[in-house]
């Protein structure tokens, strides 16, 4: 298994402010807390903005070279940077042949506006649970 194989679909919770979560003292729960946590950091980087805004513009698969020609940065980290964006499911990787094409996965990128909302303090803007 490599570093970019995806996890099994999970089911992101949007929380609200009169959700469970108030009544255990308003803290939202550990998981919910780690799965932001890990999105926050994977964005935590320069190059990750640019590369995920990248494919987010292009709305279509890209190769790591194409990547790589846009963004100006060596294709190892190129490859760095995409590796950690799958891992939290920000990206998603198609193999074609022998290669393998890179776009954005619009469903959680529909979730992290909701996990800063709920990090803040205020409601989410919908009680819809979104497929990540």
């Amino acid at each position: 298994m490599t570093g970019l194989a995806t996890p099994p679909f999970i089911v992101y919770r949007r929380l609200t402010m009169n959700s469970e979560s108030d009544s255990a003292g308003g803290l939202l729960d550990r998981a919910t807390a780690e799965e932001y946590a890990n999105w926050f950091k994977a964005l935590a980087d320069p190059t990750r903005i640019q590369i995920l805004e990248l494919l987010a513009r292009r709305r279509e698969p890209m190769s790591v070279g194409q990547i790589v020609a846009e963004a100006g940065v060596a294709q190892s980290t190129v490859s760095q940077h995409l590796a950690v964006l799958a891992r939290v499911r920000f990206v998603l990787v198609d193999p074609v042949g022998t290669s393998r094409r890179y776009r954005v996965n619009e469903a959680c990128i529909d979730c992290f506006p909701t996990a800063a909302d709920v990090v803040m303090g205020r409601p989410a803007p919908s009680t819809q649970e979104p497929r990540c």
